[in-house]
């Protein structure tokens, strides 16, 4: 390299063509500037004991050790020859596998003694983790000796990389674009803290952060380094998310006051309960918010059962009172009826606007969603647009171009994950000025705790359960290690059948034709709330409900009333199913996780969720919160044949030991990072963090918060702090800036 490239330079000059398009297809390395902040994912020092056997299933990993022995056998009457090799650390054992002409060029190599490091992807043969073909670079391969001055004392980065790119060809084009940027001192590095507060916080400059970062020599100096770039994260982030609430609170909205005597008044007066300090208090965070001439952006987190959605209604009967109309966007058909169904249930005469019979102050609720009949569909659309429907509740429906309304006050978008930005955002531009908006959810997926943790959403928490709840008993049933726990799982839901109540089976996937090519792959990894990949190795394909009903019918529930609901029967089909097990008449529902969110049978007390391990943390929490929504006590079951040192293990006791909705959501955010923070996905891929860790990282993104509202009150353009302003634009490209506009 004769001259320094610039950050945003494509790396195709830097590392070449082929190289580059690995980086950029595999690692989401484009330019310069990503390469650079492509950080070490750890260090090994000599004589380090990397523990080989926590290695990860199915991740492409890279590790150090030592050969212990190698042996050449053959198979296929003697056809065949394979080399294994078995590497150790001293903590663990690993076998690297090659196979034909591979045995006998690396067998002259991989020597007892020699130490290297090796990378491939991690698989099980014959109860064995092991490396197929691995790439490997031995350490001592100069020196013929067991330990290399070169590598004596030294931190070892050891990079996130991929089969085609190990670890040390990273590191390699690493250091010859960091000695290009030594020799011309840096001089093009665009540092977007500001001096005074760098040197306020006793932080490095940037260039040494870097130097540090990729080429430690102590661990003092992966210190300084990872204080420095954690900061440059949460404050860029921080600056952005205090730019958006400040033009936020520019923007005209219309104060939503409820007037006394009116429709909200007449609710609560009907009420046959009284509301917990909890529904009180986030009532009043949330009333305030709408009585402001700016958008209410409110995330309202309650455990499963807590009474979120009377909260929510109590919302839009105010914002009703104040001439305006509230939506309520529900992510299923099923969940959508649901609270229809409920919300005119608890309202009575005052849901019968218009009509004979309704209240003087009523109102008139309305259902829509896609399988509506074209008469139902056409007087609901006309409801909306005269302003006769206060209230309207629907799915994906309620975002068609024909939907209008005559003045859109209150968005309340329920189980917040369910929707894309893009659809809650289409339903908000519905409104004249822009909506209030409202966002429940139970369990926060990871991306939205870590917003949360940043301060973009203003947030109310319910954590009290009402009155006549009663609590939940969890347990893992280990099927494969315990077969006659899993006979003891059906004997147990009998008994609850046989004392009047009913129970849930949940299955990761359907068990049809059309699910079976797509599903056997797939169950288990949404991209919102499956479980972390390396579960997934080499495993039968998920349980499927109808394969599960038919078992159970002729085994262990033969005699009790059996039914099966699923998301690709008639939706006709589905509500009659629902609505004959709320009515008592069905004893055990199996069921895929159209069940999740929002279904509300209070005689449900069981539940039994197969192939656990293949579900998220929030989706478990969700599903749990199913039973125990009566005076009966609840009893949840999660079966699962995974092993007991297993990570999935690890997350369903962690399930089972608490019923606490955000300490679940930590857990699952720990686990599976946060997701990409400003982009459009959810969770698991690329974060656009790459040295903060939000949950252990919140007093950074707490101080650097303060730091980056006190500079956009002063200078909210950031004219005078043009690196600044430089590197944000490098972080919001358009489409990310578009993104964080609508929230």
């Amino acid at each position: 390299m004769d001259c320094v490239p610039a950050l945003d330079e494509s790396l195709k000059k830097t590392v070449g063509g082929n190289t580059a398009k690995v980086m950029a297809d595999q690692l989401g390395l484009h330019t310069v500037g990503d390469l650079l902040h492509h950080y070490p994912r750890r260090y090994a020092e000599r004589g380090e004991l990397t523990r080989l056997a926590d290695l990860p299933l199915d991740e492409h990993v890279t590790v150090v050790a030592q050969v212990a022995k190698a042996a050449k056998k053959t198979f296929n009457h003697g056809k065949g020859v394979r080399l294994e090799v078995v590497v150790t650390d001293g903590s663990g054992s690993l076998t690297l596998v090659f196979f034909g002409r591979a045995a006998h060029h690396h067998e002259r190599e991989l020597l007892p003694g020699r130490r290297g490091m090796f990378a491939g992807k991690v698989s099980v043969f014959n109860r064995t983790r092991q490396l197929a073909h691995p790439d490997y670079e031995l350490l001592d391969r100069d020196s013929g000796t067991d330990a290399v001055e070169g590598f004596a004392n030294q931190l070892l980065p050891l990079y996130p990389a991929c089969k085609q790119l190990p670890s040390w060809r990273i590191a390699k084009s690493l250091g010859a674009l960091l000695d290009t940027f030594e020799a011309d001192g840096w001089r093009d590095l665009i540092d977007p803290l500001p001096t005074a507060l760098r040197e306020n916080r006793g932080l490095s400059t940037l260039p040494d952060a870097l130097r540090k970062v990729h080429r430690p020599r102590t661990k003092a100096d992966l210190a300084d380094a990872r204080a420095r770039l954690k900061w440059d994260e949460a404050f860029v982030l921080q600056v952005a998310l205090a730019r958006r609430r400040y033009a936020d609170a520019q923007v005209p909205a219309v104060p939503r006051v409820p007037r006394e005597g009116g429709l909200l008044d007449a609710f609560d007066a009907k009420l046959p309960f009284t509301l917990t300090d909890g529904q009180r208090k986030v009532s009043a965070e949330i009333f305030g918010d709408l009585a402001t001439e700016h958008p209410m952006h409110r995330l309202l987190q309650g455990e499963v059962g807590s009474g979120k959605t009377m909260v929510a209604l109590r919302a839009m009967l105010g914002v009703v009172d104040a001439g305006g109309q509230a939506a309520m966007l529900a992510p299923t058909e099923v969940l959508a009826q649901q609270h229809h169904r409920s919300v005119v249930e608890m309202m009575g005469e005052l849901a019968e606007g218009g009509m004979l019979g309704g209240a003087d102050q009523a109102t008139r609720v309305v259902l829509l969603t896609g399988s509506m009949g074209a008469a139902a569909r056409r007087r609901a659309l006309l409801d909306l647009a005269t302003g006769e429907a206060g209230i309207v509740i629907g799915t994906h429906a309620l975002i068609e171009d024909k939907v209008q309304f005559h003045d859109l006050g209150l968005v309340v978008v329920d189980e917040q994950h369910r929707f894309g930005v893009e659809q809650r955002d289409a339903l908000r531009s519905k409104g004249k000025q822009p909506p209030h908006l409202l966002v429940m959810t139970a369990t926060p997926i990871p991306r939205t705790v870590a917003m949360t943790v940043f301060g973009d959403l203003e947030t109310s928490v319910l954590d009290q359960l009402p009155a006549g709840r009663s609590p939940i008993a969890s347990h893992v049933v280990p099927a494969a290690d315990k077969p006659h726990f899993l006979e003891r799982t059906w004997e147990r839901l009998r008994e609850e059948a046989e004392n009047g109540h009913q129970a849930y089976v949940v299955c990761p996937r359907i068990g049809d034709e059309e699910d079976d090519a797509a599903a056997r792959k797939a169950a288990g990894k949404d991209a919102a709330d499956g479980p972390p990949p390396e579960d997934g190795a080499d495993r039968r394909p998920p349980l499927a409900v109808l394969d599960v009903a038919e078992r159970l019918v002729k085994g262990p529930l033969s005699g009790l009333r059996v039914e099966v609901l699923h998301g690709r029967m008639h939706p006709d089909a589905k509500d009659d199913v629902m609505r004959r097990f709320a009515a008592g008449e069905v004893d055990v529902l199996v069921a895929t996780t159209v069940i999740e969110v929002g279904v509300n049978v209070p005689n449900a007390t069981g539940m039994v969720i197969m192939d656990a391990d293949r579900f998220g943390v929030s989706q478990l929490h969700q599903l749990r919160g199913r039973v125990g929504r009566g005076s009966a006590a609840g009893l949840c079951l999660l079966v699962t044949e995974m092993p007991e040192a297993s990570p999935a293990r690890a997350r369903l006791d962690a399930v089972a030991g608490t019923l606490d909705g955000f300490e679940l959501s930590r857990i699952d955010l720990e686990q599976r990072r946060e997701g990409d923070v400003l982009g459009q996905a959810q969770s698991g891929v690329r974060s656009s963090l790459r040295m903060l860790a939000v949950i252990e990282d919140e007093e950074v993104i707490a101080a650097a918060r303060e730091e980056a509202v006190a500079i956009v009150a002063d200078d909210p353009e950031l004219s005078g702090f043009p690196e600044l302003r430089t590197a944000l634009d490098a972080l919001l490209d358009a489409e990310r800036e578009q993104y964080l506009d609508k929230g």
